[in-house]
This record gives structure tokens, sequence and C-alpha cells, in this order.
């Protein structure tokens, strides 16, 4: 497959995984579908991993790789294509970074005393259901941070792992141009 048809194909490939991303960070926003107040919800939901690293920024890099592809076929394009997907990689490793972060630390809940703590900060919770039920308030909060950071996690790793893949394109694309692979 030739540089600009891998680029193009990349694009379609990141373009639904921005979309998932930013989908569920929204989601993590409304714990168990509800809503809640602003001092109620996880900290690391509001460093937006989901909308701005692995959703905007990934999304940055697709319409430049998709469009340019169409109409152009010269080496600056790739150039371009590798600084973006470069931009790309940046963004989804601060979706991972985050999202680890958010694992890690548990959600914010209410632990029955009308307080909202981290009860798992401190403790290996992910595989320990039975201490889930801590949190009281709001309701399923712990599988609900637990899938969609996992979400976002997975998701941004394999965006990481196809917009790397298009900085190695742009690269080669940048060296023997759009063209160097055999029809």
């Amino acid at each position: 497959m030739c540089t600009g048809k891998w680029a193009k194909c990349t694009a379609d490939l990141l373009f639904p995984l921005a979309l998932c991303c930013i989908v569920a960070n929204i989601l993590l926003f409304f714990p168990n579908g509800k809503v809640w107040s602003t001092k109620k919800i996880t900290e690391a939901i509001w460093y937006l991993p989901g909308i701005i690293g692995g959703g905007i920024l990934v999304k940055f890099c697709v319409c430049t790789e998709g469009q340019m592809f169409i109409s152009m076929d010269i080496k600056p394009t790739m150039m371009l294509s590798m600084v973006m997907s470069g931009l790309g990689v940046a963004g989804t490793l601060y979706c991972i970074l985050v999202s680890v972060v958010g694992l890690q630390d548990g959600p914010l809940c209410d632990t029955g005393d009308g307080v909202f703590i981290y009860p798992f900060s401190n403790q290996t919770y992910l595989f320990k259901q039975e201490i889930w039920e801590v949190c009281e308030q709001p309701e399923n909060v712990v599988l609900w941070n637990v899938v969609l950071f996992s979400i976002l996690l997975g998701v941004g790793t394999l965006e990481a792992v196809l917009s790397l893949t298009q900085v190695t394109n742009g690269l080669v694309g940048c060296l023997c141009g759009t063209k160097c692979c055999p029809s």
C-alpha cells in the first residue's frame, strides 16, 4: 500500500475512534446516567482526556490526513501529515495518562456520611469488586468509571499505534514520495 493510501486508511480508522473517546468522556460527567454537581465529579474527568487528547487532537490529525491526500501528491504534504500525526500521538498519550490516573485514583463518591472522597486512592480496587460497595452515591459510580476510563485507555492506545504508524508513513513519504510502492 502506498503512503498516500495508507494515510487515507489511517484517517478513516482514526475518525470513529476519536468520536468514541469524545462520547466516553462526556458520559463520565454523568455517573450512572444522572446529573451531579461539578464538585461531585471525579477530578480526572475535568482534564478532558477523551475530548481534548483522544478526540480533538486526533480529529485535527484526521482532517489533515484525509483532506490533503485526496488532491495532493507532494512531499511537503507528507511532512505536514507527519507533524500533525505527531500532534495526534501527543493527544493520545495525554488521553492514556489521564485515563490511567483516573483508574488508579478511583471515583469521587459518597461513602455514606454525605462527604465525597476518593476511598480507593491508596489501594488496589480494580479487581476487588466486593469493596466497590463502599461508594453509596452516585450509584454504580465505580463500575461507570472503570468501564469508561478503560474504554478511553484502550481506544487511546489504539489511536496512538495508528498515529505512530502514520508518523512513520509520513517519514517514508517525505523521503521517497507518495508513489514509492509498486502498483
